[in-house]
Order: structure tokens, then C-alpha cells, then sequence
């Protein structure tokens, strides 16, 4: 069957299982944009800005499991890409971005809109493609979607000039090779039983779950773990619902902004397993005084990560998931009255999630009232961006479904929290979706509010408004001498604004309007936005200072009490 580059490009995504697309059109990338014209299994979403299409692609891709697809034309279109796509190689989410390309004789002639994209993008991908003959595509589609899914997930591009994009070519899709049933090394199989030998023998040990808990479905062993061995749970930020929080051994979020309690457990800790984590600069603190009394277990799938900044006594290389497998069936319940009870004190002694008594409305109280109107919702799912709101959402809400907390971690992208709403709820069409965003990062992509009714994608938006790049002025404030430069951010009239898109919207003051407030959004059928005004300069806590390590957190000064 002989078809144009562009038509071979809509059969291969459609051989790919791919629904749904995010982008937005320009000269370059016109023929394949025409050729959607006769694919309308291929949903496309018009966003209103390129970063926005990677967002989206980066939230459908976490919530579904499979890569998200986004599209944009050549120069400005595909840099405007990278940082969804730096964002997805941070956070390790499959995605495939196609960019148009000047014509193959323009190539190299600084023409317009001409942007060597492959070499930007190489250090943000796990691989790009310059395509140069429609021969090429379907091959180079099947590849792309392997290399994205293949051991640990990340981001490729595709890039393809506007006239290979309109040669003909004959179309035979490669032949998809069943995916192997992971097996374990005999090797790691020994690490398994090392592992095993240690958790048994442990006096405090911890469970540090992150990012690839989530990645592999493994959830059900993680909790089979934990059940089986009385461990308790703490997560990292990404690793967030990856374990029930509302389970008796589930600790929190452990970190720069963890519970105080969680900080002090690993400090204190003689063995820490730590599954699908990197043991990050946000989880550590200072490494040279992380977990000094811990030995390590260390499960990552890729070799590299494993032991790189945490020497591990026992590494485990391996998906997650047939791992946990392995070793389930050798751990065993031990009893650690001891462990359990100084962790009781510490949670009982350091209140970190005490809310502060104040006569203004405070986010840490917003966010508990959210975490009661979601707690009956089996389909609620929170996606947030970059700062103190997603700090205090990390903390306050307590996620029980598998896969239901969505944030951009390594990248720390602001502006991710409405493009990636909408792209979790073409992932999940039946769900909840709750945008917690900020005022900061919300005005830069504020403009995909016009995307979610032109979509009739019903997230709600739960906007906190400080009038400031909170997190900003946090550390100007207590690490700069208080000297606060450019982080005043005032803004528009937000419910205005929302009403202007057609989407109801309630501006919220005081502390009693919070609980109806979120019963209008919930019970709306449409997108809805609850602006909350909240206290202008509350800080997160607890909180790592910049240098110290897990055991120099720093406490709430309105809430601390002695430790007893």
C-alpha cells in the first residue's frame, strides 16, 4: 500500500494504540495535519501553546501507562516542546513528540523557521530521529514507541521535514515482537535472598517507595511487603500514591518539605529499602549525613542509578515489580515493639501536620477540607505544579487510590498543573480531576482554560492566590536576608478571567465559605475554578535548610512542640 509520509505517520500511531494526540499546527508540520483530516480515531486537542501539548502528553502518559503522543511544526513549535520533554526525561514518563521540519533542500540554510531540534533535544531524550525518507517512518514510529516504553521510560523525538512528509512510500507496518515476561538473573536472584536476610534481621527498618513503584504497577507488592514484614512506608514526592496513605504503617513524604517524623525515621534507621528512587538531592539533604546508621537496599531498573549518590550494600537492578516478587515469598513479620513506638512518639511529639491558628485563610487548611471532600471519591486524581501549594498538597492529602497524585518532580516545571490536568482527564475521561495550582505557575498557561471548555474536559481548579512566587520569597525571606526581590506577582481578576472562558468560578476568603465551595466544584459537570485567597506569607514547613541533612529539619515555630 503506498501512501504520503504524513498518512504513514496516522496508520503507524493508529498501530500503536495511540487515541489521542496534543498539539498545534504550523507550516511545517501542515501535511500531517491534513492527513489527520482523514483519521478521526486520532483525537486531536488544539492547545493553545506547544509547552502545553507536552504537559498534557506527560499527564495522559503517567495516569495511563502508555506514551503520550504531542505534536508541533518546526523552530519556535518545537522548542516550545522542551520543557514538557526535559520534564518527562526528569520524571522517566514515555512520550513521543513529532516535530515538523523545513523541506530536505532548505536544510541547513537558516530558512524560516529552520531549528536543528534533534540536537537540542538530545540531552532532554532517550533518543531522537531525523526521518529523510518517507521509506523511514513506519520503522522509525515502531522504534520510537519501543525505546520509549523499554526499561526506564523517557521521552524520543521524531523530526520530520515537510516534504518527506508528502512522499509517497510503501506502507508495511514492522511486525510487533511479543514483549518477554521479565525474568531475574541468577545474580540478582542472590541479591534477592541478601536482601531477604537483611530485612529479617533489621531493628528499624524502612521502606523509602518512589516514582518506579508507579511505573511498574507494583503496587500490590509493595503493600503485600509491608503487610508481610510490619514495615513502615514512607514515599518520596513522585512515589506519592504508590501506597495507601491512609494504611496504619504509611508514614508520608519523607524530604526537603517531609514530615518531621519521616526525616528523623530514616535518620535513625538501620536498614532502608529503597524501591524505584534515586535517592535525590530532595530526598537526602546533605548526603554525607543521610541514614549514618542504615544499610542500604537499593531497587532501581536501571544500573546506573542504583548505589550512584547512596552506597548500596545490596542492589537489586530490575523492574520493580517481578522483583518484589521474588523476595515476598522470603521476608517475614517481625515484631519491633521498640521501632513502632519511637516512631508513635515522634509523630505524637513533632505535629507536622498541625495547621496554625489564624483568623485568614490558610492553605494548609484548604487543602485538609480537600482531602475530606475527595476521601469518598475512588476517581479522584490531584495534579499540581511547582512550589508551596504542591508542597502542602504532598502533604495534606492523603491519596489511596494507585497512581492518583500526578506533579512535576525532577524538573520542578511551573505551569504544569492545568495542560497536564487535561491531558490525566483524556487519560482518565471518568475521573476527578483536581488542578492545584498556583498563582505563579498558573499564569503561564492560564490559557488552556479555553482548551478545557473547547474539550468539555471537566477538571476543577483549586487555585491558591498569595500574590506571590510563594516559594520564591520563602527562601529570599529566610535564607536571604529577607531582602525580597521580584516576587510580588499580582494578577488578574481570576474569576473574571474564568468567566470570560465561560467556566463558573468562586472567589473564597474566608475560612467557613472552603467546605461549599469545593461541594459547587465537585458537583458540577463542567470545568470549575475556586480561587482561594489565602494568607500572603505562610511558609512550608517542615523544611531541610540548604546544606543540612534529614536531621537538621526545621519545624513550624506556631506548631512545634518538645519531642516527648
Amino acid at each position: 500500500m503506498k501512501l504520503k509520509g504524513s498518512e504513514i505517520i496516522c496508520e503507524s500511531l493508529l498501530r500503536e494504540g495511540v487515541d489521542v494526540l496534543f498539539g498545534h499546527p504550523g507550516g511545517a508540520i501542515l501535511p500531517f495535519y491534513d492527513a489527520l483530516w482523514a483519521y478521526p480515531q486520532l483525537r486531536h486537542i488544539l492547545v493553545r501553546h506547544e509547552q502545553s501539548a507536552a504537559h498534557a502528553a506527560d499527564g495522559y502518559a503517567r495516569v495511563t501507562g502508555r506514551p503520550g503522543v504531542c505534536v508541533a511544526t518546526s523552530g519556535p513549535g518545537a522548542t516550545n516542546l522542551i520543557t514538557g520533554i526535559m520534564g518527562a526525561k526528569a520524571d522517566s514518563i514515555p512520550l513521543v513528540a513529532i516535530t515538523g521540519q523545513v523541506a530536505r533542500a532548505a536544510m541547513g540554510t537558516e530558512a524560516f523557521q529552520e531549528c536543528d531540534i534533534c540536537s537540542i533535544a538530545s540531552v532532554c531524550t532517550k533518543r531522537t530521529y531525523l526521518v529523510m525518507s518517507a521509506g523511514d517512518l513506519a520503522r522509525t514510529v515502531r522504534d520510537a514507541f519501543r525505546v520509549a516504553q523499554e526499561g526506564r521510560p523517557g521521552p524520543v523525538l521524531i523530526d520530520v521535514p515537510r516534504d518527506v512528509q508528502l512522499e509517497e512510500a510503501e506502507f508495511e507496518y514492522p511486525a510487533m515482537e511479543p514483549t518477554p515476561e521479565p525474568t531475574l538473573s541468577e545474580a540478582t536472584l542472590e541479591n534477592v535472598r541478601r536482601a531477604a536476610a537483611l530485612i529479617n534481621q533489621a531493628e528499624r527498618p524502612v521502606i523509602i517507595a518512589g516514582h518506579g513503584i508507579v511505573h511498574s504497577r507494583a503496587f500490590d507488592e509493595l503493600l503485600a511487603l509491608a503487610d508481610r514484614t510490619g514495615i513502615p512506608v514512607i514515599n518520596t514526592l513522585l512515589g506519592l500514591s504508590g501506597f495507601p496513605r491512609s494504611h496504619p504503617q504509611s508514614l508520608g513524604m519523607l524530604g526537603m518539605h517531609g514530615m518531621y517524623w519521616c526525616n528523623m525515621v530514616v535518620d535513625q534507621a538501620d536498614v532502608i529499602i529503597g524501591l524505584g528512587m534515586r535517592f535525590d538531592d530532595r530526598v537526602t539533604g546533605r548526603v554525607s549525613g543521610f541514614a549514618p546508621h542504615a544499610r542500604i537496599i537499593h531497587l532501581d531498573i536501571e544500573a546506573s542509578q542504583v548505589g550512584r549518590i547512596v552506597p548500596a550494600e545490596v542492589p537489586l537492578v530490575g523492574d520493580a515489580r517481578p522483583v518484589l516478587q521474588a523476595l515476598l515469598p522470603l521476608v517475614r513479620w517481625v515484631e519491633r515493639p521498640e521501632w513502632m513506638a519511637a516512631i508513635a512518639r515522634l509523630k505524637a511529639g513533632h505535629p507536622s501536620l498541625a495547621i496554625p491558628a489564624s483568623d485568614a485563610l490558610l492553605p494548609q487548611q484548604v487543602l485538609a477540607e480537600l482531602n475530606e471532600a475527595i476521601r469518598q471519591d475512588d476517581n479522584a486524581v490531584v495534579v499540581t505544579g511547582v512550589g508551596q501549594h504542591q508542597m502542602w498538597a504532598a502533604q495534606y492529602l492523603f491519596l489511596n487510590r494507585p497512581n492518583s497524585f500526578v506533579t512535576s518532580g525532577g524538573l520542578g516545571a511551573m505551569g504544569f498543573e492545568v495542560p497536564a490536568a487535561l491531558g490525566v482527564q483524556m487519560g482518565r475521561p471518568g475521573a476527578t480531576v483536581w488542578s492545584v495550582a498556583g498563582d505563579g505557575g498558573f499564569q503561564m498557561t492560564l490559557q488552556e482554560l479555553v482548551t478545557a471548555v473547547q474539550e468539555k474536559l471537566p477538571i476543577k481548579i483549586a487555585l491558591f492566590n498569595n500574590g506571590y512566587l510563594g516559594m520564591v520569597r520563602q527562601w529570599q525571606e529566610m535564607f536571604f536576608e529577607g531582602h525580597l526581590k521580584e516576587v510580588p506577582m499580582p494578577g488578574p481578576d481570576y474569576v473574571k478571567l474564568a468567566n470570560a472562558y465561560d467556566i463558573p468560578a468562586l472567589r473564597v476568603e474566608h475560612q467557613e465559605d472552603v467546605a461549599d465551595a469545593l461541594r459547587q466544584a465537585q458537583s458540577c459537570d463542567g470545568p470549575f475554578l475556586i480561587e482561594f485567597v489565602v494568607e500572603r506569607e505562610t511558609n512550608v514547613f517542615p523544611m531541610v535548610p540548604p546544606g543540612g541533612s534529614l536531621a537538621d529539619t526545621l519545624e513550624d515555630p506556631r506548631t512545634a512542640t518538645a519531642a516527648r
